[in-house]
């Protein structure tokens, strides 16, 4: 579309703005980072040159003229952040003649999924402009693709302005200018999730910028001009009337992390946004109920009654189950459970199973506690070792004195985190014994369950919802048998049409295990956990390993306690089960099995990002990788993203190019208001495909084995005395 000698006039006026806001007066900025219709860190419609605050965060659900964008962007390092962006397109083939509705003009919403990466590269400083670079839609079909380099400068301590450059879709409108070629987007239904870098900064490039007003701590008012044409949607295809390159704003906070903004759009339309701003640090609730610890019971001095620290009490046979037992009443409330108790009189050892708090590092100073309240005098040494799926994870050991001195002192968790040794669990004290009503147990959990299916262009979302009921018998310390039944009782996800592939159909037919099974044998499986050698840890899981798959797999892990490092390997036979989820397998065509394993690379990075290399064969018989990066908080908020690229072309993949998605889990701590252990789970793939696929099994070593060592434990070390 030719500019007008005034758009570009305009264009080239706020790009050379970018400049000016270097020698505006220095101010103290006093506004919160507001978002944009994107869902991203900006003005209205255009970007801006902040960030949010580390770590935060934001779900974003904005509409205009037809256009729903809904977005999740979290801020990965005070610099960096990431989008992910589910964008619909309504009236879509409205100025498309009835016969030629087909291929991508066949759908009345244009549904699509993008990418979004921004770097700040500079802080805002006396005289300097926070600046931001950006590529938007960088993995995606190319819709919404763009570049930018965005700055923003406070004026007044609530007054802000925003100017920058813009290529792609920022750099339609008022062009200057350019550097390169760029080819023209054009709706087509192909593969699309290919990374562009190819056109990156090319093509013609035009100028953005705004303004911004906080008149008090709830509301902002915005203005600012677009370098966005809208050719597609309002020239190609007449979705709105595009008559001016202004959009003007008000935005309020309804409450706190609750935002609501309208906006007049292009001189035509009227638009709406809700934005949802959680800081993954902050509890949901106005705090955490839990009661009051069990307190330090000091001992005599030794001078003033030497018989109480005299250790003849160990020749008693009954002592240390009396002990167990006295230690058992007090940790009964704080959901600790003693599998095993011995001691020589001068040195304690217990082994527990945490079944309610989230802090490993708590559960174990409540243990630490009751052993100070309830074990005789003569013992000062403590050995706390968890005890997670029948095994020993490491050994933590604490003096009794240490705990007697510093239980009241300032700063009590980090003085006395020093004298605490975190080393490999290592052989049982000489008489430990296990508590005889531990083993065999049975656990059982019967409740509500929602199964969602997203991204279909047909219906963007389809849920099943039912009952399940979940079992495990414990037979003895490592061996598990488990399952689960489930009940649909409402639910869509089966009814969607069978999508093509060109790869043995490994995850592209879960829609029939949706359809032809109600009740159905989620998992039924045995599993065998072990701790066979210093730093080697095993598990062994037979069965109906989960709703599509069922056969064997057989894991080893190398993770010593103190070390940031570890490394896995998985081999798994997998046989594909029949559509009703019963005892069978499918025969005949539909028959399928396969090989499958992965050497696995850990690493704990030690500033809350965890990351992971998984190098082997998937279930469509491909062969790749998966590299997945994880930022885990304090308090058990995890936020992460994985992709995997294997020897399958991007046209044998389809729709997607290769798999990618982002996770989340949510531990319900947060939610609840009260410990628990229980966490919600959540993974978001653009689209689900039959490449880089991997079978699903429950409590891989990695994530059984990494709470109870060194790093994790420091890491949430200051809910010890808690």
């Amino acid at each position: 579309m030719a500019m007008p000698p005034s758009a570009r006039r305009r264009g080239l006026l706020a790009g050379v703005s970018c400049a000016a806001l270097v020698m505006t007066a220095p101010a103290l900025s006093e506004t919160r980072p507001s978002l944009n219709l994107y869902g991203a860190t900006g003005l209205i419609d255009m970007p801006s040159g902040e960030a949010q605050p580390d770590g935060i965060f934001n779900t974003s659900i904005t509409s205009f003229a037809g256009i729903t964008r809904t977005t999740l962007t979290f801020q990965i390092t005070p610099r960096l952040s990431a989008s992910f962006r589910y964008q619909g397109i309504g009236d879509w083939n409205k100025s498309i003649p009835e016969a030629d509705r087909v291929g991508v003009n066949k759908f009345d919403t244009y549904y699509d999924r993008s990418f979004d990466l921004r770097f700040r590269a500079f802080d805002e400083g006396r005289y300097m402009p926070a600046v931001t670079i950006g590529l938007q839609d960088f993995v995606g079909t190319g819709i919404q693709s763009a570049e930018y380099v965005a700055a923003t400068k406070h004026l007044t301590p609530r007054l802000k302005v925003t100017a920058g450059v813009g290529w792609g879709r920022l750099g339609s409108y008022g062009s200057f200018g350019g550097v390169g070629t760029r080819p023209e987007f054009v709706p087509q239904e192909s593969e699309g999730g290919e990374v562009n870098a190819d056109q990156w900064f090319r093509g013609d490039m035009a100028g953005f910028a705004g303004i911004e007003w906080q008149p008090t701590d709830r509301l902002t008012l915005k203005a600012e001009y677009s370098s966005d044409d809208y050719e597609e949607e309002a020239e190609d295809r007449q979705i709105f009337d595009r008559k001016s390159p202004f959009n003007f704003g008000a935005e309020y906070e309804v409450s706190r992390g609750v935002q609501l903004g309208a906006y007049y759009m292009y001189g035509s339309e009227i638009g709406l946004g809700l934005h949802f701003v959680l800081n993954p640090r902050d509890r949901a609730t106005t705090g955490l109920v839990d009661r009051a610890p069990t307190p330090i019971r000091p001992r005599p001095a030794r001078a003033a009654d030497p018989e109480a620290w005299s250790s003849e009490w160990v020749t008693q046979e009954d002592a240390p189950a009396l002990l167990r037992n006295n230690m058992q009443k007090q940790l009964d409330k704080d959901g600790v459970l003693i599998e095993a108790f011995g001691t020589d009189g001068r040195t304690a050892q217990i082994r527990i199973r945490n079944i309610r708090y989230d802090a490993e590092a708590q559960a174990i100073g409540r243990t630490a506690r009751a052993m100070a309240y309830s074990l005789p005098a003569s013992v000062e040494t403590f050995e706390i070792v968890p005890v997670v799926r029948g095994v020993p994870l490491s050994k933590v050991t604490v003096r009794r004195s240490d705990l007697e001195r510093l239980e009241f002192a300032p700063n009590a968790s980090g003085r006395l985190r020093p004298q605490v040794g975190v080393a490999e669990a290592g052989a049982p004290i000489a008489g430990l014994a296990f508590d005889p009503d531990r083993y065999p147990s049975f656990n059982w959990s019967f409740g509500p369950y929602l199964r969602t299916s997203l991204f279909d262009p047909e219906e963007p979302v389809r849920a099943d919802l039912g009952l399940r009921l979940r079992g495990e018998y414990e037979l003895s310390p490592g061996l598990f048998l488990s399952g689960a039944i489930s009940h649909k009782l409402i639910g869509n996800i089966g009814d969607q049409d069978r999508s093509e592939s060109n790869l043995p159909r490994v995850r592209t037919d879960n829609y029939l295990y949706s359809r032809e099974g109600d009740t159905t044998i989620d998992s039924l499986t045995a599993a065998w956990y072990a701790h066979p050698a210093r730093n080697i840890y095993s598990r062994v899981t037979v069965g109906y390993l989960e709703r599509m798959y069922g056969g064997a797999s057989a894991e080893v892990l190398w993770k010593p306690v103190e070390s940031r490092l570890a490394l896995g390997a998985e081999i798994n036979y997998a046989k594909k089960r029949e559509f009703d989820q019963g005892f069978g397998f499918l025969s005949g065509d539909e028959a399928y099995d396969v090989v499958t394993g992965h050497a696995s690379v850990y690493y704990d990075f030690g500033n809350q990002f965890l990351g992971q290399i998984d190098v082997g064969r998937y279930l469509a018989g491909d062969y790749g990788a998966t590299v997945s990066l994880d930022r885990e908080f304090e308090n058990g908020w995890k936020v992460g993203a994985f992709a995997t690229l294997t020897d399958v072309s991007s046209e044998e993949f389809g729709e997607g190019s290769f798999d990618k998605g982002i996770r989340l889990e949510i531990p319900l701590t947060s939610l609840l208001g009260q410990p628990t252990r229980e966490t919600a789970k959540y993974s978001i793939r653009p689209v689900t495909r039959d490449g880089g696929a991997r079978l699903r099994v429950e409590d891989r070593l990695y994530e059984t084995v990494r709470p109870y060592h060194a790093q994790e434990i420091d890491d949430q070390w200051g809910r010890f005395w808690k």
